[in-house]
């Protein structure tokens, strides 16, 4: 046959066409034999390219059978055309890279030069193609990296976002499966995070075995295939899974001090061997995965010593005591916590309607944010609206900036308003509207800020008293009246009187690193009688003073000093109203009479004289009083 006439133009323009349809090599080789085939009409074209030790051949026109593959790897070997047995070879590549062959037949269909112009133009088209290629592997890495990016600012969950790396280090990569292994340092391992393919426990190895411990020993990655020496991979975690490796890339997860984190890891390349290109896309995500880790990390430590920070707070505030009153409150308090319900707390100054306040906060699931409290009564009625509400810069005339009001700073928190009885009819309209409609408004602006607050209020006033005298809103009152907790005074709740005071004496012994005093006998009894105007308050103060001032481990009568309420000097309310008439008339002598005896300086024979009776009867009296009986 003679040759075919053929123009070099028309198939270059066709070879052209074909790389601009082509998106990997395999496709250019597909496009290209057809374009090659259109042109030689009447001739037989086949390509075959080497693969490994193997010979293959594209498309499914011929069969290798009846291909003459010795002709063609003879061809490459001597990089020049050849022809036998009416076949010419020509070689588009020699055995530097994977070969490559045109086969034509019959062996006239092309002249040596024509053989060659159209092996160029293939050659050219295969470097072009394949930089086609990588280019196209090159965008699908970095978006594969801007939208894990992505994903890391949306999501804190490390295990998702370590399990969506791996996946798409699997994909990007053309592996089977990926792990990320995390070191654990303390029983030296990697456990994967997560390991791809494996089902049940967490995968964990050995962290000095395999290339995995190799390349966390070294901190620099690594490549294997089944061509290298197998000892060094990890055999036996693949024959437990009943997965065989074949060829694995690994890079190690290093912190921002360079210090071994644990191993990222892809096995199994579809091609067979991971290229230098694939180590390196897989080093720039390990970075990612690093900056996940140890962010997460942190994350992780600033949340446990926040909640320890929390239960630290829990425990100093604890509503102590085991009188039923008191009870029943801290069964209240853990039932009410969790819920958004507003609380009104009601008590007398010092029985600690803040510590309630704060225990409510610190149970529920506001605890991670703010707790503010705002004294209502110390607040001038003209600035309550600003303190509470905020201002804009100028609203007047000492507004020199903008200002965030308490409920702007309690948003997503608790707010206590404490003294709330005092708060001006005026205050309460606005605190109302707040409250009903959760917005507020600077003073001095218009724009409405949306708040998420939830409101404790307290008082040691009668709200239903002052509701009756107009002097407190109804509507409020029931708004803030959800739930009601009234503390009783501490005069009303027996032992919880020495039970506070060693938990007293304990936090402030703690505090000056001290071992704390024990009361005496005496001064047990001497903190039992008096009548503790100032509540919880009161007691708590002495035993600060007591707990600096004591210099011995026991804590006499003597050493406690109160101080004296002059609201309460001779008067009956001081005395328990949970006694029997005969110990309230005990507790009322001893109050009255110790009154006297500190008045006297503890001089008994004056304090005898300003209370109208003999000094050997005020003696005796003391005595069946269990009163101590000292004379200074």
């Amino acid at each position: 046959m003679s040759p075919v006439p053929s123009s070099g133009s028309s198939i270059a323009s066709e070879l052209l066409a074909a790389i601009a349809r082509s998106q990997t090599t395999d496709q250019f080789r597909d496009n290209a034999l057809t374009a090659v085939s259109d042109q030689l009409s009447g001739a037989r074209v086949a390509w075959v390219h080497q693969s490994g030790e193997h010979w293959e051949v594209v498309g499914s026109a011929s069969s290798l059978a009846q291909l003459p593959v010795e002709l063609a790897a003879s061809a490459c070997d001597q990089m020049q055309v050849l022809s036998a047995e009416q076949w010419l070879a020509v070689p588009i590549t020699g055995r530097t890279r994977p070969a490559e062959v045109l086969l034509l037949s019959p062996a006239n269909v092309l002249d040596a030069e024509h053989a060659e112009s159209i092996a160029g133009m293939l050659r050219s088209g295969l470097v072009i193609a394949e930089e086609h290629a990588g280019l196209a592997v090159q965008v699908q890495q970095l978006q594969t990296l801007l939208d894990l990016a992505a994903d890391w600012q949306r999501s804190q969950d490390l295990t998702e976002l370590l399990n969506s790396m791996a996946q798409a280090a699997a994909r990007v990569l053309h592996g089977d499966r990926a792990s990320i292994f995390l070191w654990d340092k303390s029983s030296s391992q990697l456990v994967g995070h997560p390991a791809l393919g494996v089902e049940g426990e967490p995968l964990r190895i050995k962290d000095n075995q395999g290339v995995a411990g190799s390349v966390l020993k070294s901190g620099r990655p690594e490549r294997w295939d089944d061509s290298e020496d197998p000892a060094a991979i990890n055999t036996k975690v693949g024959q437990k899974l009943g997965y065989a490796t074949r060829s694995l890339v690994a890079v190690p997860l290093l912190d921002r001090r360079s210090r071994p984190l644990g191993v990222f890891e892809v096995l199994n390349h579809r091609s067979g061997k991971f290229s230098q290109a694939d180590e390196s896309f897989l080093a720039e995500l390990a970075q990612h995965a690093s900056a996940a880790v140890e962010n997460t990390q942190h994350i992780a430590a600033l949340v446990e010593t926040r909640d320890r920070l929390v239960k630290s707070a829990s425990d100093t505030l604890q509503v102590v005591g085991q009188c039923a009153q008191i009870e029943a409150l801290r069964d209240t308090i853990e039932r009410v916590a969790p819920t958004e319900l507003a609380v009104l707390v009601l008590g007398e100054n010092g029985t600690g309607k803040e510590v309630v306040a704060r225990s409510l906060h610190l149970q529920s699931a506001r605890r991670d944010q703010q707790f503010i409290a705002v004294n209502c009564a110390a607040i001038a009625e003209t600035l309550l609206e600003s303190e509470l509400f905020g201002h804009e810069k100028g609203a007047f005339t000492d507004a020199i900036s903008d200002r965030a009001g308490k409920f702007e700073l309690a948003s997503g928190g608790t707010l206590l308003l404490d003294e709330i009885g005092e708060m001006s009819l005026a205050g309460q309209a606005k605190l109302l509207r707040v409250l009903e409609d959760k917005v507020v408004v600077r003073v001095g602006g218009s724009a409405p800020i949306q708040t998420d607050v939830r409101v404790i209020a307290a008082t040691n006033q009668d709200l239903v008293k002052l509701v009756r005298e107009k002097r407190f809103r109804e509507d409020l009152y029931f708004r803030l009246n959800v739930v009601t907790l009234q503390l009783p005074p501490l005069r009303e709740r027996g032992d919880d009187i020495v039970v506070l005071a060693e938990f007293f004496l304990d936090q402030f012994g703690h505090q000056i690193g001290r071992p704390p005093p024990r009361l005496s006998d005496a001064s047990r009894k001497r903190i039992l009688s008096h009548s503790w105007p100032g509540n919880v308050r009161e007691l708590r103060n002495l035993m600060e003073r007591v707990a600096y001032l004591t210099k011995g481990p026991v804590v006499e009568e003597s050493d406690l000093a109160f101080v004296l309420s002059p609201a309460s000097s001779g008067d009956v309310s001081s005395v328990p109203s949970n006694m029997s008439l005969s110990d309230a008339t005990s507790v009322f002598q001893r109050q009255y009479i110790q009154r006297h005896v500190e008045a006297a300086q503890g001089n008994l024979a004056r304090a005898a004289k300003q209370l109208g009776m003999h000094r050997s009867n005020l003696y005796r009296k003391m005595g069946q009083l269990g009163m101590n009986q000292g004379d200074s």
